[in-house]
């Protein structure tokens, strides 16, 4: 549970935060930005809900260490961005979705790579 307990907080965190950072331009596009920046504000609310009590979690358990939950939050930011990017913010599929994982695979290849 201690493994992935702070994986699935971190994907309801990274819902709530790429909604609070982006969703604003496809849902509130004409509002005016003190209306959006409370939008934005409300939303991160939530996404800190999820995201203190995820690291907390896989870090006093001793589940991962710091950059482990690092490069697995960033891991989970681009599998979750990619998709709203595609269904919600109606982007085009581009090869630089592809290039981008394939980096962060190198870098939680390397993170979790044992040591000498």
């Amino acid at each position: 549970m201690q493994y992935f307990l702070p994986i699935a907080l971190l994907i309801i965190s990274n819902i709530f935060m790429t909604f609070a950072w982006y969703g604003h331009l496809r849902f509130l596009p004409t509002q005016p930005i003190w209306i959006v920046v409370l939008f934005g504000w409300g939303l991160a609310f939530f996404e800190y809900g999820f995201m203190i009590p995820a690291n907390r979690i896989a870090f006093v358990s001793g589940a991962y260490n710091l950059q482990q939950i690092k490069i697995i939050q960033e891991v989970i930011t681009l599998s979750v961005f990619v998709p709203f990017a595609i269904f919600v913010m109606k982007q085009p599929v581009t090869w630089n979705f592809f290039w981008a994982g394939l980096c962060l695979a190198g870098a939680v290849f390397f993170i979790f790579k044992a040591t000498s």
